[in-house]
């Protein structure tokens, strides 16, 4: 077996929440390149067929299940539907996420309780139900963010206390299930890339956060999917309970 054929992910099934838009549809397309089966799981249903469409063209099944993730209902049958159809269950990418920019003085307990249920919450219930039925060789990919790390200028405490939960929950888990299951769980932390999220920040604020960024740049969704495919597959093989950032070097700075 050559270096490369340890990132090939061939007969495996993977889920992919919060697929519907910006880096879950990467992270979709890179798995089935790789050579996964891919179930698809979001809020917005409809917006899953563009997603579905990239994983077929890859030569790979697709499955579509409407989810939110801050019910473990939803997420419980997002695995058992994907069990059911696809044969399985090896790569969960906990990618769905949402995020406000609220001054801590006037974010309502709503608004605060709602990115937790999300952000946190969703990403334990879907850990725990892919945990009762994956194999040992199985991997989850914890989808946090250089904001779980340092902070960036913008009020952002519901997001960025969820993410960086996130790193210990991954961390726990690994603990838990990594030598008594054979499941690696690892956490991508991603810096500036673009998505729905970053449509939202004010006018100039990622140029002025250029300066923070020894790489000078925003990055491209495939070189975080790239990395998101090395934690999934046996190239990672020896790599549990760790944050990997992806952040042209922000969270250094």
């Amino acid at each position: 077996m050559s270096v490369l054929d340890l990132f090939r992910l061939d007969g495996k099934v993977a889920i992919v929440t919060g697929a519907s838009s910006g880096l879950g549809v990467s992270f979709a397309k890179a798995l089935a390149e790789a050579g996964a089966d891919v179930a698809l799981g979001a809020r917005r249903v409809d917006r899953l067929e563009e997603t579905r469409a990239l994983v077929e063209a890859a030569g790979r099944r697709a499955l579509v299940v409407e989810t939110d993730v801050a019910d473990p209902e939803h997420c419980q049958r997002l695995v058992d539907t994907t069990m059911s159809e696809l044969g399985g269950v090896d790569v969960l990418v906990n990618n769905a996420g949402i995020g406000t920019a609220v001054p801590a003085t006037r974010e309502a307990p709503e608004e605060f309780r709602r990115v937790i249920d999300v952000n946190l919450n969703g990403c334990y219930w879907m850990a725990q139900a892919c945990g009762r039925v994956m194999q040992p060789g199985s991997s989850i990919v914890n989808i946090s963010s250089v904001l779980g790390l340092t902070t960036a200028g913008l009020p952002q405490a519901a997001y960025s206390a969820s993410k960086a939960a996130l790193i210990g929950l991954t961390r726990d888990l690994a603990q838990q299930w990594t030598g008594r299951k054979g499941i690696r769980v690892n956490a991508l932390a991603p810096g500036f890339f673009a998505s729905e999220m970053t449509e939202q920040y004010p006018d100039g604020y990622l140029d002025a956060m250029g300066a923070r960024i020894p790489a000078g740049r925003k990055g491209e969704g495939e070189e975080l999917a790239a990395a998101l495919v090395f934690l999934a597959s046996a190239a990672g093989g020896y790599v549990t309970g760790q944050t990997l950032a992806v952040d042209g070097g922000m969270s250094i700075t």
